[in-house]
């Protein structure tokens, strides 16, 4: 069938929005109309690094309806109205033991390019587009695995609900997934994009008694304090670490670092305390780290996270049913943009304009 789609053709260059021909979906696969599609950094960063193959059609915090389904397909219905997410392959250690967000094929799933059964989808003449994260949702439609694909409660706005697949998932479920913070302990979470603000909901849900949110845009700190932080600070303007150990008498229990800046990372180790545990969840390049002094003297920890560790089928229905109770307002972080302005949602995205864009595409 033939779409629209935001095509990249080279590195570095900006979005076209082109006709594209989209392959019918085979066994175990189902077509979806999007309705709305997240902004992400790592779109950016699939963008302009080239860590995926070109030409590429980028997207994956798709939301949307299906449409039809392929054979085989036992979970989802034509009219589900759905979330993608991640692609895995459901079949390895990690993934049948409910962590599919370190599946043994990650890499080769989401950025490789290709659909599971190594084929593409998306065409252009002759020319084959990769996919990006088994579904490429910035286009009119896509084909995915029904393995990376949510069906979620029709009662709650579709549009806003695409986020929930990658960025606010990975804040929200470092913390309730991975750190698992006792009730009355203490956390700071670095950076106070869509991530970090889904870290800060989080806490507040788990209970932490200090929540503290760093980061160098004072809209972005008052929004987070609106949102469940109980201390905001300006990196730019305090001594951070010096706070943080001072208003919680030693340091906090975890952290949550998602800006990938170095200074920060180190920031993010000295302001725990003793046993403290660090997630980081920012795209971090090459540093040096004093391993003895800022982690073995004190028995810290720092540990990755990817997509939240999170089971989505699982995970991102309870962040629909927290939010329909008031309790994950993540709406507050959205942003609507038309699909023909998916450039300056970019844009917005970089420069702090928007904390978390949505394009919408019906």
């Amino acid at each position: 069938m033939k779409i629209q789609a935001a095509v990249t053709h080279a590195k570095g260059e900006d979005f076209t929005i082109e006709k594209v021909t989209l392959a019918a979906p085979k066994s175990n696969e189902v077509l979806v109309r999007i309705v709305a599609t997240g902004v992400c950094h790592t779109d950016a960063v699939a963008r302009d690094l080239g860590i995926s193959p070109y030409p590429i059609v980028l997207g994956h915090e798709g939301s949307g309806i299906v449409e039809q389904i392929g054979e085989n397909v036992t979970s989802l219905e034509v009219g589900d109205h759905v979330v993608l997410s991640f692609a895995h392959c459901g079949q390895c250690e990690n993934c049948l033991t409910g962590h599919p967000t370190v599946c043994a094929r990650f890499n080769e799933l989401n950025f490789g390019g290709r659909m599971e059964d190594g084929t593409c989808r998306l065409h252009q003449g002759d020319t084959e587009l990769a996919t990006f994260f088994g579904q490429s949702s910035f286009g009119t439609h896509v084909v995915a695995h029904e393995r990376n694909v949510v069906k979620v409660d029709k009662d709650v706005d579709l549009a806003l609900l695409g986020p929930l697949g990658c960025g606010i998932q990975t804040g929200a479920g470092t913390v309730l997934n991975r750190l698992k913070p006792k009730f009355g302990t203490s956390i700071a979470v670095y950076g106070c994009g869509a991530v970090g603000l889904s870290a800060i909901m989080a806490a507040k849900i788990a209970g932490c008694q200090q929540i503290f949110a760093i980061d160098v845009h004072e809209s972005r700190l008052q929004l987070a304090g609106e949102l469940g932080a109980t201390h905001a600070l300006n990196g730019k303007e305090v001594d951070v670490v010096k706070e943080i150990k001072e208003a919680s008498r030693g340091g906090t229990h975890y952290a949550v670092e998602s800006t990938g800046v170095p200074p920060v990372v180190r920031q993010c180790l000295h302001a725990l305390r003793p046993l403290g545990q660090a997630a980081i969840v920012g795209v971090t390049p090459e540093m040096n780290i004093d391993v003895h002094n800022d982690l073995m003297a004190e028995g810290k920890s720092m540990i990755g996270v990817i997509e939240g560790d999170s089971v989505p089928r699982v995970f991102i229905p309870k962040l629909v049913e927290f939010f329909k109770a008031g309790k994950f307002p993540f709406d507050r972080l959205v942003k609507f943009y038309r699909f023909d302005q998916i450039n300056q949602a970019f844009d917005d995205s970089a420069n702090g304009t928007a904390v978390k864009p949505v394009l919408r595409l019906a």
